[in-house]
């Protein structure tokens, strides 16, 4: 299981040197930049102090969509709630969630939005869920190398290094290929008509454990499977006819 850092448009080259230490003290080392100011620049380097290695191999993307597109699960965060999602989990969760997904999960994505406006209502609806970071006070937001480092900590619970190294069998079942299956079935039985119901729905999966994500995509395999057999059903009267 691997942990991909994702800022968007950072603005600030201190904030992306001080993320780049956050990551790495909490031994991760996959950072994403989409449309980022000047990186490598003195400012930047001096705030990595010891991750410089982490800011000279970072991925930089144009858009978040081509930042997110090889991952199987992405979190954004927010410092405020939106209707964009309905759920949103508060980050001392994450580890345990990201626990219960076992290997449907491969590589996880967690998006930073700007110092200033965040994540926009488009970018969070392209994340699967939302965390947030609770507060005390009523003060907005946290610097953003600040909720990096929050956020890396949480998850270090996970002990991804640590973990033992588990082969991936071909037929393993995905998030990503149970989401396609769910998605062709609830689009046949008409429930894609229904946007919020089917939105909901979508979006809940994301929320599920790799076992009950197995009992899910059991469940469309069967009504998928009956479809096709009561076509073939009709075809034959047809043909008889």
């Amino acid at each position: 299981m691997e942990i991909f850092f994702i800022l968007v448009e950072p603005a600030v080259p201190e904030n992306i040197g001080a993320s780049a230490r956050a990551i790495k003290t909490m031994s991760f080392n996959n950072l994403r930049l989409v449309n980022p100011c000047d990186y490598l620049s003195v400012e930047a380097r001096k705030l990595a102090h010891g991750a410089g290695d982490i800011l000279t191999s970072a991925m930089v993307f144009s858009s978040l969509g081509e930042a997110m597109s090889d991952l199987d699960f992405v979190i954004g965060t927010s410092a405020k709630g939106r209707r964009v999602k309905h759920d949103h989990h508060p980050v001392d969760q994450l580890s345990d969630l990201i626990a219960r997904k076992g290997r449907s999960i491969r590589r996880i994505g967690i998006v930073f939005g700007r110092e200033e406006s965040g994540l926009s209502n488009e970018e969070i609806h392209l994340c699967d869920i939302i965390c947030y970071i609770p507060m005390a006070g009523r003060y907005p937001s946290l610097n953003l190398s600040q909720a990096v480092m929050i956020v890396a900590y949480e998850l270090s619970a996970i002990n991804i290094g640590k973990q033992k190294k588990v082969v991936i069998k071909p037929d393993n079942l995905t998030l990503k290929a149970a989401r396609v299956q769910i998605e062709e079935i609830l689009s046949s039985v008409g429930v894609a008509n229904n946007k919020t119901l089917y939105n909901r729905i979508i979006e809940r999966i994301h929320n599920v454990g790799e076992h009950d994500l197995h009992l899910l995509y059991s469940v469309c395999k069967y009504i998928r499977t009956n479809k096709e057999k009561k076509q073939k059903e009709e075809k034959g009267k047809e043909d008889i006819a």
